[in-house]
């Protein structure tokens, strides 16, 4: 895509109709898709409807610093990539194509557990601040040796995602008969001809495409009959002894993904946990779960600012991330966007993506008369009904 053609796409929901047309169905539907029903999906955004803005735009707002720090580092915005599974699918060497993305905005990037290159080959990019997913597995000698290589190749902080203890019924990928690597017979080809731009790009990654982080020696880890299945690793038994026991392994900062819950995230800190992410995996898991946005006040308030709050979970525009901020967030992540920014141009797309997010915000900071992120407060706040005062 020309840049004249990328600088036309002016917002997610439009870089998302151009990721449907450029990638095969089963393909948008890994990154598209949620849950069952996927009613948490759809609530992920519809409860930003719920939020009005109550603007003061004679308090003059001239020139707007986005700017935040968050564990040391200075980002450009409030806002960062998060992890997504398998993003060197959608374009090759698509992980190392967000980073460099992402650090070229001057913000932070966090690899997914399931990235197609390996947690060495990110950092061979040099993109920072980054951050590096983890799971507990029962296994925990493969959770320790993740977090030791990741503490090896210099990564900023630790995203121990815990909403994953079970798969997800993930839907549109079971009735696709998504595998990994994809199946390539004819009806998989017949789908994928049909997107030749996609096809001749992934026409080398295709037969050898899998889980970088799973790999030694350059053969995936087998996992009984069918070979790798990552869903064979996860523990439904997963507890605080080993984020306790996780703490100890990991010097730098420790963030907690998938906390919905107030309870949890008060008990995070006596953990020694340096912040929570509040999340529900995009929808991908417990479907009916809460949105990120609606559980966010109840996080905040019980951390009582002790230790920065993230929210991800349906952030579709700039005045997503000002309502979350308003809300007591630190900062926002995104993950479906940049994926999509990903199929429509690799690199240059996910920085188009994160300059629509810029651009946005800087608008809507403008419009509500606030020159700094830290004086976004919940007196530019009209309603919220399904917050319990």
């Amino acid at each position: 895509m020309s840049p004249e053609a990328l600088r036309r796409i002016n917002s997610i929901a439009q870089m998302r109709t151009r990721a449907r047309s450029a990638l095969p169905g089963a393909v948008f539907d890994l990154a598209d898709g949620a849950a069952e029903d996927e009613w948490t999906l759809r609530r992920n955004e519809s409860a930003f409807d719920d939020i009005a803005l109550l603007p003061k735009p004679l308090d003059g707002a001239a020139n707007r610093d986005l700017s935040m720090t968050l564990f040391g580092h200075k980002l450009s915005m409030p806002l960062m990539i998060g992890p997504t599974g398998l993003a060197g699918l959608f374009w090759p060497g698509g992980e190392q194509c967000s980073a460099r993305a992402a650090a070229a905005a001057g913000t932070a990037y966090c690899l997914s557990h399931g990235s197609v290159c390996t947690l060495e080959d990110l950092a061979k990019t040099g993109a920072a601040p980054r951050f590096m997913q983890v799971f507990i597995y029962k296994d925990r000698g493969f959770t320790r040796e993740l977090t030791e290589r990741a503490a090896a190749s210099g990564y900023d902080g630790l995203v121990l995602t815990i909403d994953n203890q079970l798969t997800g019924n993930r839907e549109r990928d079971i009735r696709n008969g998504f595998t990994i690597p994809p199946r390539l017979g004819p009806v998989e080809v017949a789908g994928m001809a049909v997107k030749p731009g996609w096809l001749w790009r992934m026409r080398q990654e295709l037969p050898t495409i899998g889980f970088g982080n799973y790999e030694r020696e350059g053969k995936a880890i087998e996992l009984g009959a069918q070979g790798l299945r990552i869903a064979d690793m996860l523990d439904p038994a997963m507890a605080w002894k080993d984020v306790e026991d996780l703490r100890k392994i990991w010097k730098g900062p420790l963030i907690l993904k998938g906390v919905l819950h107030p309870d949890e995230a008060r008990r995070a800190i006596d953990h020694g946990v340096d912040s929570v992410i509040v999340s529900n995996h995009g929808g991908r898991q417990l479907d009916g779960a809460a949105s990120g946005i609606e559980a966010l006040p109840g996080v905040v308030a019980a951390v009582e600012g002790r230790i920065p709050v993230l929210v991800d979970g349906g952030i579709r525009r700039g005045v997503d991330v000002v309502r979350a901020l308003i809300l007591g967030a630190t900062a926002c992540l995104v993950a479906r966007p940049q994926l999509f920014g990903l199929a429509v141009a690799g690199e240059a797309g996910v920085a188009r993506v994160l300059e629509i997010y810029r651009s946005e915000i800087d608008r809507v900071m403008g419009f509500c008369g606030v020159t700094r992120i830290e004086d976004l407060g919940p007196d530019l706040l009209l309603r919220m009904p399904w917050r319990q005062n």
